[in-house]
């Protein structure tokens, strides 16, 4: 490992394990994406996972989707660039049609976009499966709480049957909590599948959970780190922290600060 990947992992243990640690600019939905990719950066975090619809801001017209033309997606680009943040992820998002399908495949594939989060048709996922190994980029099916249609990872696991390993889940951990379901316990019947991560703890389970400090609430932070290292999960893991909307940058950079001194001193 050279001196500049090793500095990197002393800072973001994570790194070493290939884990991506971002945020997803929902957390910021109260501001532009241009605001939101600057409160990412001082959370100590390097990646975003943008989602549909939010104002770009940053002197760049419109909102963020596969109907950004070129000139503004390479304008993006560059502001990512100049704040020392890259866009891995796109979602929660789908489409209606398979030209739309197709149009959203083609946006991400012209900004360097890893993984589609989404929660589709599963009438779609044969369509997707095609998709995804034609551009090489995943599909990671989110959780929304029951009685969302995927909120069991049981339905996840029945849909991806048979279909391209690039079809898989993007593991919402407060959601699941959320649902009744133990998050570690969900993993592990995911094992293999996990391809993206949406990280949230609450302060109680069920419906009226709402998001705190990883660590300090009921999600079992830790053991879903663990597990995750136990997978080899390689991916990304998006910080959505859906509370304090108004200034909860504080609340994602210490997260960021406990999950990491979880990573650091875990197995």
């Amino acid at each position: 490992m050279n001196s500049a990947k090793s500095a990197t992992a002393t800072i973001a243990p994570e790194y070493k394990l290939g884990w991506k640690l971002g945020s997803q600019a929902y957390t910021f939905k109260l501001y532009t994406f241009a605001q939101a990719i600057k409160k990412i950066d001082s959370c100590n975090l390097r990646y975003v996972e943008a989602y549909p619809g939010q104002l770009i801001g940053g002197g760049i017209e419109g909102t963020m989707g596969p109907d950004m033309d070129g000139i503004k997606r390479k304008a993006v680009l560059e502001m990512l660039k100049a704040n020392h943040v890259k866009v891995v992820a796109f979602g929660v998002t789908k489409a209606g049609s398979e030209a739309d399908w197709i149009k959203l495949f083609d946006f991400c594939k012209a900004m360097g976009i890893q993984t589609i989060t989404s929660e589709p048709n599963e009438k779609d996922i044969p369509l997707l499966s095609r998709l995804a190994d034609q551009y090489e980029i995943n599909v990671a099916i989110h959780n929304h709480p029951d009685p969302s249609h995927y909120w069991n990872p049981d339905v996840i696991l029945n849909a991806i049957k048979g279909q391209s390993k690039r079809i898989g889940a993007c593991a919402d951990i407060g959601h699941w909590v959320r649902s009744g379901l133990d998050p570690v316990e969900c993993l592990k019947k995911l094992q293999g599948h996990v391809l993206h991560s949406h990280m949230k703890d609450l302060h109680v389970k069920g419906k009226g959970g709402h998001d705190v400090h990883w660590g300090e609430g009921v999600c079992n932070i830790a053991g879903v780190i663990e597990e995750l290292k136990r997978q080899e999960f390689k991916g990304v893991i998006s910080a959505e922290y859906e509370y304090n909307w108004q200034s909860n940058s504080k609340d994602v950079a210490l997260s960021v600060v406990n999950f990491r001194e979880l990573v650091a001193k875990g197995k």
